[in-house]
């Protein structure tokens, strides 16, 4: 174990992570900007669908959110350059993860996944070469790093990529169906539109989404096979990159193969000053079992999260029920159509209500056919009329299908959801039990 674990091994491979990674994590803050997310998704609504529970994690008010990712960018370009190391990463990772926790509109796997190795960066000793920190502390620089620092990562993006193709394996996935409705929203991209509508290019993305997932890091981990896999993932980030246009997260998969890559090719493709660490020490910390314990609770949930949904009732891709945190990825599309009525208990008065007002554009498509941000806008509802001096029960009236099948009711009309509390661990029984032919046929 403590050879496994903490024998010494060159740290290039590390150390050139932290400098691309500060880079894209800064790319990521300052395009949020840039793009118009920050102001769509933080700015512009009069609200946001947080993780539940974590309400009291707010937007700041008027530009805040402005200053607040310029600043998140800054500790980006510092952990780049590998200055203040630690403080920089954990500023980020604390900032980052504010804004994960604050709005599920533009829920996202690779959101979550950066959050994830922020706060692993935030351990790791990346900043004891080619940064400021060195230059600044000679005395801290090591051209070594115990070998946990690197499997830490491995593990993690081996459990993102296999959870992610054992995901993919359901009927609506493999034969085509979802590919085919994601593809026809491409249509009309510049050379490459018509190219995606074709069946046998529907099925070429099938099963290599299947099989990438399953096979990159076994094929990165074997030396015979590393170069091989790694062109293979050159072209299917960029391929991404380019049809999805899903932001840094195509960059930093590629960049994962630099904790593959021996420390001697890494020098001679990265031009650098030839240090390399060969003594194979094996130093074993004081804090040993402090960390091994800390890394084993925190990969048992990394494991549990997405195994969560077995455990509650009925099919996740109905009721949403562990899907998030999951690596559920580009799995499913689903439309619905939602009806909101308050009736004062009072009077009896029925009325409908327009929701619509108090939600942004990217909102309003989102929330009618996810339970969680239903119930959620039941509550602010509620909590609105209330505000009114109305003593109200909202019902709702739901109709939801999954990649381009039939509509069928999803949240049970007869129940008044603003009495509903919301249970992270157990089924909602005012979701409505999946038709069995609810997915495309």
């Amino acid at each position: 174990m403590n050879k496994f674990l903490f024998k010494h091994i060159d740290n290039t491979g590390l150390v050139l992570w932290r400098v691309i990674f500060g880079l894209l994590i800064s790319i990521e803050a300052f395009g949020a900007i840039a793009t118009g997310w920050v102001r769509r998704t933080l700015v512009e609504p009069d609200f946001t669908f947080n993780f539940i529970g974590f309400e009291f994690i707010q937007p700041l008010p008027g530009d805040g959110m402005y200053y607040y990712f310029v600043l998140m960018g800054l500790f980006g370009v510092l952990v780049m350059l590998g200055y203040k190391y630690r403080f920089s990463m954990f500023c980020y990772a604390l900032m980052w993860t504010f804004v994960y926790l604050m709005q599920k509109t533009s829920y996202n796997n690779h959101y979550y996944l950066m959050m994830l190795l922020c706060w692993l960066m935030v351990f790791l000793p990346a900043h004891r070469r080619l940064s400021l920190d060195t230059k600044f502390k000679p005395s801290s620089k090591s051209i070594s790093a115990a070998r946990w620092t690197y499997l830490v990562v491995i593990l993690q993006v081996w459990l993102v990529y296999t959870f992610g193709s054992i995901a993919k394996w359901y009927p609506d996935w493999i034969d085509g169906t979802v590919v085919a409705l994601f593809m026809k929203g491409k249509m009309d991209y510049w050379l490459i539109g018509d190219f995606l509508q074709l069946e046998w290019v529907h099925y070429s993305i099938v099963y290599a989404g299947i099989l990438f997932d399953l096979l990159i890091v076994p094929l990165l981990l074997w030396k015979r096979t590393r170069l091989f896999g790694f062109i293979i993932s050159v072209f299917f980030h960029l391929f991404n990159s380019i049809v999805f246009q899903i932001g840094i997260f195509p960059y930093m998969s590629m960049a994962f193969a630099l904790f593959f890559f021996s420390s001697e090719v890494l020098q001679k493709r990265f031009i650098m000053k030839k240090e390399l660490y060969t003594a194979g020490e094996i130093i074993v910390p004081n804090y040993k079992p402090l960390l091994i314990g800390v890394f084993s609770v925190y990969f048992m949930i990394q494991l549990g999260l997405p195994l969560r949904h077995w455990a509650f009732q009925d099919d996740v891709l109905w009721t949403e029920e562990g899907h998030r945190l999951s690596w559920r990825m580009m799995l499913r599309s689903k439309n619905g159509l939602l009806t909101i009525y308050t009736e004062d208990k009072e009077t009896g008065e029925r009325n409908n209500y327009d929701y619509r007002k108090l939600l942004s554009k990217k909102q309003y498509h989102s929330v009618k056919a996810k339970p969680d941000l239903i119930w959620q806008l039941v509550q602010r509802i509620e909590q609105l009329e209330a505000k009114k001096g109305k003593d109200v029960a909202v019902y709702t009236v739901t109709r939801v299908k999954v990649n381009g099948g039939e509509y069928f009711p999803l949240i049970d009309p007869k129940v008044d959801l603003a009495a509903e509390p919301w249970r992270p661990f157990r089924h909602h029984d005012w979701i409505l039990p999946s038709p069995e032919d609810y997915h495309h046929k």
